[in-house]
Parts: C-alpha cells; sequence; structure tokens
C-alpha cells in the first residue's frame, strides 16, 4: 500500500501543473499522484498523459466530464490507495524540505501501530502581486510532537481556522465520513475540512512549512471581486455548513470540538457577511439576511452563538462604528481565509 496518496484536481492547468507534479514526485514509491483531468480544453489532459508514461508506478492521469473542483477532490478519494490522502491544487506545490519530514512522521507513526486520524502542517501564502510570503502556523492552538485528540487543543483561536490546505487525512477515515462534495461549485474546500471533523479521534502538529499556496492569479477563485460574483456559491458552502453542523449537533459530545467546529462556521459566516457588506448590492445584502434569518430559524442556539460571538457581532453594530470594527473584521477574515 502507498503512504499517501495526492489528488491534483486540474482544469486547463497546462501553464502551472508541472511545477505541482514535479514537487511531489520526491516522494517516489511512497506515493501515488492522481492527476485528474477535470474536463480541460487546453494541453492538461496530454501533460498528465505524460506523466503518466513516464512514472507509471506513481502517477496515474484520471480524466472526467468536467464537475468543478468538489467533484475532482470526489475522483481522488474514490481511487485513492494510499493510507493518507492529500489534496494539492495544481497551481500550488509541497516544500521539498517540509514534504520529506512529513513522509518520515506519517511512517514513523504507522510503524508504531499509531497512524492519526488527520496530520497537521503549516502551509505558506505565496502572494504573487506583493511577491512576499505569510506563513500560517497552528503552534499557539496545538501541541507539538505529540498525538493528541480535541481535549488536547491548547484553545481555539478566533479565526485560526484548519483549511484544506494544513490537512492530510487518513483515508478510510475521510470515506468513513461519507463526505460526497457538491458539483459545480467554488468553496468546496471548507466542507472539506469541516464535515469529517467529528469523525477525527486522533490528530498530530507537524510544524512544518509543508504547503505553498499561491495567491494573486489572475481569475483566482479566491479574489475578492471573484467570490463577490460568485457570493451565490459561497453561500451555498455557507448553508451546507450550517445543515451539517445542526443536524449533528446532538451527536458532538467533546466539549472543544464543538467550539471549534461553531468557531469555523462563524468565520465562513462572517466571510459570506463580510462580501455582501463590501458589494454594496442591495441584492446581496438581501441574500445575507436571509442567510441569517434561515440560522436562527434553524437552530436559535447556533444563531446567537454566530450572531453575537466577535465576529458576528461584529457585522451587527449600526453606525460608523459598527462600519468599522466590520472592516477589521473583513480584512482578518481576509489574513486567515486566504482571500484577496
Amino acid at each position: 500500500m502507498k503512504l499517501i496518496s495526492f489528488a491534483i484536481p486540474c482544469y486547463n492547468s497546462q501553464d502551472y501543473m508541472r511545477k505541482c507534479i514535479e514537487s511531489i514526485l520526491p516522494g517516489g514509491e511512497d506515493v501515488e499522484i492522481l492527476i485528474i483531468d477535470d474536463g480541460s480544453t487546453d494541453d492538461t489532459a496530454k501533460i498528465a498523459d505524460e506523466y503518466q508514461a513516464k512514472y507509471p508506478t506513481i502517477c496515474r492521469a484520471i480524466h472526467q466530464e468536467n464537475g468543478g473542483h468538489g467533484e475532482a477532490v470526489n475522483t481522488g478519494i474514490r481511487n485513492a490507495s494510499g493510507l493518507y490522502f492529500k489534496v494539492v491544487d495544481s497551481d500550488d506545490w509541497v516544500d521539498e524540505d517540509a514534504y520529506r519530514k512529513v513522509r518520515e512522521k506519517l511512517q514513523e507513526l504507522v510503524d508504531a501501530g499509531t497512524p492519526v486520524d488527520m496530520l497537521l502542517t503549516n502551509y505558506v501564502y505565496e502572494k504573487l502581486c506583493e511577491n512576499h510570503q505569510r506563513r500560517m502556523i497552528y503552534h499557539h492552538m496545538l501541541p507539538e510532537n505529540e498525538i493528541f485528540g480535541w481535549d488536547g487543543l491548547k484553545r481555539v483561536i478566533k479565526g485560526n481556522v484548519i483549511l484544506m490546505h494544513s490537512v492530510t487525512y487518513r483515508t478510510e477515515m475521510l470515506r468513513e465520513s461519507g463526505l460526497i462534495l457538491p458539483k459545480h461549485t467554488f468553496y468546496v474546500d471548507n466542507l472539506f475540512v469541516f464535515e469529517p471533523l467529528p469523525y477525527v479521534k486522533t490528530m498530530y502538529y507537524l510544524d512544518v512549512d509543508y504547503y505553498r499556496y499561491l495567491i494573486g492569479r489572475d481569475g483566482q477563485s479566491v479574489a475578492e471581486q471573484t467570490m463577490i460574483r460568485r457570493i451565490d456559491q459561497q453561500l451555498a458552502v455557507n448553508y451546507r455548513m450550517v445543515d451539517y453542523f445542526c443536524a449533528h449537533d446532538s451527536e458532538i459530545q467533546n466539549p472543544m470540538l464543538r467550539k471549534y467546529m461553531l468557531s469555523y462556521l462563524e468565520m465562513i459566516t462572517v466571510v459570506s457577511s463580510s462580501l455582501g457588506y463590501v458589494s454594496k448590492d442591495p441584492v446581496i445584502f438581501h441574500q445575507i439576511h436571509e442567510l441569517w434569518k434561515y440560522i436562527k430559524e434553524k437552530n436559535p442556539g447556533v444563531y446567537r452563538r454566530l450572531r453575537y460571538g466577535i465576529f458576528g457581532f461584529s457585522m451587527n453594530i449600526p453606525g460608523k462604528f459598527g462600519r468599522g470594527v466590520a472592516r477589521k473584521s473583513y480584512h482578518l477574515a481576509q489574513r486567515f481565509m486566504g482571500f484577496n
């Protein structure tokens, strides 16, 4: 069995996918690289086939009709043969030294008979337009160099959410969670992290800058104006997260897990609200109002927790002072959630 399966969702990625694949190849026979061509119309499929022909025991090209990022990840999960599963977007890459340490640590845990459900690592925003980096780290929230459960979290820090870039899941646990991401929807990486969390029992945090996340490419889905244009998809993810948490609330027995999931949901809801605030579009204002109304009707307790938490409250303060607080929350959300 392979140690790690990497899924690389590719859509018209001919200009940058080679860098991504080449960064993973040093894993050799310990890894498999699933290059998922999601109905591309450029040379993506050709490049995927090229790597499969050159590295037949490591790379596998999978071609499918266009289903969006979520469906490409679903395909990766279905086809993965590795003990662990990691998504790396085709315009991102992994750091060579950190990658080696990740493989060594996962193998050590497996050899000791203690494979964890989730490995957490740092990631780095590579800001293309500003030509600088920003490290996103977790040592203030997570214990280092030990196996821990939810009770082992040092604290839940507002805004310091775990993103797809920082997560490597045990493949079978991910499948047991029943996660199936929606087709033709952006921002599903939040669902990829959020929904499996109740199934995660053991974790390990390795304080290395593993994932390199490119920010600033033209047309990128996390560009602010692009997110405003796609607010319907952001809201679709937000609604699904609300529904998921409310459906499973009574089953989430661990207080720290519940606190963390609520904090994550609060941040996503504030991102949605912030985009409405920035857009100055009355139609989007109404959509955001309907979101909050839905949450209140769905679960008044969750509504109060989100609406009157630090971030949620900042979206509900009238006047000039309120606008200033909302802007600060918006910029904090930008910093941690990676939209620009």
